[in-house]
């Protein structure tokens, strides 16, 4: 029987929201992401004159207090999702989680009337990270002025199981609820792990995504010392996310969250739901071969992709867009395209595959989670956004990469890919609901 289920059972997306680098709201994210906007500026909420990377990805906030520029256009707003109070109470990643929860879950329509209907509800929300600049403040303040001036809401804002908390709470979700945390796959595993709780049949709509907010002086320091970090472009911090180019040395920290509104096919029809997508294909692997860099024959992004595809019942020759990892570093870009054109062969020659983090950054455990939520709107618009800053390629390739403009062409279906340390990899397969 629930053989039977997982069979029958589809899952498709009803609503989405988006919290990033280029601001707050899908539509104006996404219309100045394929014009070619750039989120990357200066750090200057906190002192980097000793910090080799002094470049990332904020999130712009109306009264300009999330480090990023109050004036822009589709800036933040704050007050719109949480009390100035109750903002206090919790780590920014939690905030974005909320805001992004928020823009899905008006889209979808889903306000569950009866206590069925809640306890069919449940939340996925992951994180790579958590709560780091709560963890650094509270930290420097126990040293500095001792434990008795430590906020009993310290704990609930690191924890990482607390942004689908926070949500389900709000919108009183009594279903599943759970927190992925697989470092930069987090947002892509938390969709495919969400989709398949409902095939199971153990809910009927999922609010899943990925949250981050780890632009800490803590953050960037760490994430140098790894030698991850781009180092080369402080002066000009919207050139220093640059995939497959030759300049690119290394990837540049975003924020903000991605969280979608999953449902099962019957179950959005039945209530007259507009439906986005579906998750068509999930897959997963490991690399078993080191703690930061990726095995260097791809083999474990190939199997992840290969699996994705195997579930949505696919070929290579299906899909019209890839969402690159492409996290901009000297190893990573290369490894990952040539897994790609071993797993297309000669479809690679009709696919266009970009790379969205050289517009936001590197959003960690949020990146899967906002470029599923792109691969969606490449589905709908048949737009494929661009890889800015590509200007000389390090490699050949017959793949087309969207250098500095978005390419428009048809999209049946789209992949998104996202591969963390530690060698884990997760993929989704998008495409329109028939």
């Amino acid at each position: 029987m629930r053989a039977a289920l997982m069979t029958k059972r589809r899952v498709v997306i009803t609503g989405m929201g988006l919290v990033t680098p280029l601001g707050a709201g899908v539509e104006h994210v996404w219309s100045a992401l394929n014009a070619g906007a750039s989120g990357l500026r200066t750090v200057d909420s906190f002192d980097v004159s000793d910090l080799a990377c002094k470049v990332a990805g904020y999130v712009p906030w109306t009264d300009g207090a999330g480090g990023g520029s109050a004036d822009m256009a589709g800036a933040f707003d704050p007050d719109s999702v949480m009390s100035a109070r109750d903002r206090k109470r919790v780590d920014k990643f939690i905030l974005y989680a909320m805001a992004a929860a928020q823009e899905a879950i008006r889209q979808a329509d889903w306000v569950p009337e009866d206590e069925a209907a809640k306890e069919r509800t449940g939340v996925l929300i992951g994180s790579g990270i958590g709560g780091l600049e709560s963890t650094y403040d509270a930290s420097l303040l126990l040293h500095e002025r001792g434990a008795r001036r430590l906020s009993p809401f310290v704990v609930p804002s690191m924890l990482i199981n607390l942004a689908g908390g926070q949500v389900s709470m709000r919108y009183g979700y009594k279903g599943p609820n759970q927190a992925v945390v697989s470092a930069c796959s987090t947002g892509a595993h938390a969709i495919g792990d969400a989709a398949e709780i409902i095939k199971r049949n153990d809910a009927d709509v999922m609010i899943a995504g990925g949250a981050e907010a780890a632009i800490c002086r803590l953050g960037i320091a760490c994430f140098v010392a790894s030698r991850a970090m781009s180092t080369g472009f402080n002066e000009t911090p919207e050139r220093a996310s640059r995939p497959w180019d030759k300049d690119r040395d290394g990837f540049v920290m975003g924020a903000g969250a991605g969280v979608f509104v999953l449902e099962e096919l019957e179950h959005a029809r039945a209530r007259g739901a507009t439906i986005l997508a579906e998750v068509k294909g999930y897959g997963l692997s490991g690399d078993a071969y080191h703690i930061t860099a990726p095995a260097p024959d791809g083999s474990g992004g190939f199997r992840s992709m290969k699996m994705a595809l195997e579930h949505a019942g696919l070929a290579p020759a299906d899909i019209d867009y890839v969402n690159a990892h492409g996290t901009s570093t000297p190893m990573g870009d290369e490894i990952e395209l040539h897994a790609v054109e071993r797993l297309f062969g000669p479809a690679a020659k009709d696919l266009v595959m970009s790379s969205t983090k050289s517009s936001i950054g590197h959003l960690l455990g949020a990146a899967g989670a906002v470029e599923a939520a792109f691969c969606v709107l490449a589905v709908r618009d048949n737009i494929c956004p661009p890889t800015l800053n590509l200007d000389n390629p390090s490699v050949e390739t017959v793949i087309n990469l969207a250098p500095h403009k978005a390419v428009k062409k048809p999209v049946r279906a789209a992949l998104s890919n996202s591969f963390g340390f530690g060698g884990t990899n997760a993929s989704l397969v998008l495409t329109a609901c028939s």
